[in-house]
């Protein structure tokens, strides 16, 4: 899936909200963080509709192999009369996770500023030196 990139912003720049071309930067991370959203939003309804067609499939296949509705309940074991597999929450904890992940990238993860390049450089040389 092809999405907008402001120009010359890439995952993982540092970003410096000090320097002279700050209001640049920031503009562009921000631009940057709008697409995530919007394209985290899209692939939401996706991973939605996706889940509606799965157990629709499978109320549809459980159904058929049940020879009815599930009046004696779900197991692990299928062709059991009234008894439906429940196999569907298998896909469906992948999709979860999957959009938990989606999530997180978008919603938690952040641009390396200025000041982490500056507070690495620093433990780095501490560790270094001795100190």
């Amino acid at each position: 899936m092809s999405t907008f990139q402001p120009s010359g912003h890439q995952p993982g720049d540092v970003l410096d909200p000090s320097s002279a071309d700050g209001d640049h930067e920031l503009r562009k991370a921000a631009l940057a963080q709008i697409e995530r959203k919007r394209r985290f939003e899209s692939h939401a309804v996706a991973y939605a509709a996706i889940s509606i067609v799965v157990v629709i499939g499978w109320a549809v296949s459980e159904y058929h192999n049940a020879g009815g509705w599930p009046s004696d309940g779900f197991s692990q074991s299928s062709g059991t009369p009234h008894v439906w597999n429940i196999w569907v929450i298998y896909p469906l904890i992948v999709l979860g996770v999957l959009l938990g992940v989606d999530a997180w990238n978008t919603y938690r993860r952040r641009p390396v500023l200025e000041s982490d390049v500056r507070r690495e450089m620093d433990r780095l040389k501490r560790g270094r030196d001795g100190g």
